[in-house]
């Protein structure tokens, strides 16, 4: 299985009161790296794929340790783990070298814009997917 792997630069305004990043914020950084992930596909190869919209449906974050500011960037690894006819599920670390600060998922659902509607991820998005699917879960989905 591939991970998706982003560097993220921390921002001083990224701080609370109690010297950290704010857990809020860990949603933008999440944000930040799953547009990246999902949009390796899209236009700079003239493929539609994910470029038609996308809706978040669900978050989970399990917060293990406090970070706080520096100048070097953490690294969010993204892969997926669920891929569903109308959605996926994407999973996340956010760490640096062994050390974990954040666990998280995300099931993002396509969505046509145009239509105002929920959409099926297409055959070249699942096929895109499947490159960063959990081993033990791509097993699962071929039975």
């Amino acid at each position: 299985m591939a991970r998706h792997l982003y560097s993220c630069p921390l921002r001083w305004s990224d701080m609370d009161a109690f010297g950290h990043v704010n857990n809020a914020v860990f949603i933008s950084y999440l944000e930040e790296a799953r547009i990246d992930f999902m949009f390796r596909l899209a236009p700079g190869d003239g493929s539609p794929s994910f470029s038609g919209g996308s809706v978040v449906a669900r978050h989970e974050i399990d917060y293990k340790l406090p970070l706080v500011h520096r100048h070097e960037p953490v690294v969010i690894e993204s892969w997926v783990t669920k891929i569903n006819a109308a959605s996926l599920t994407i999973a996340y670390e956010i760490k640096d070298g062994d050390q974990v600060y954040v666990r998280a998922s995300t099931v993002v659902v396509p969505y046509d814009l145009a239509a105002a509607r929920p959409r099926r991820i297409t055959a070249e998005e699942k096929s895109y997917l499947l490159h960063y699917m959990d081993d033990d879960e791509k097993g699962a989905l071929a039975a």
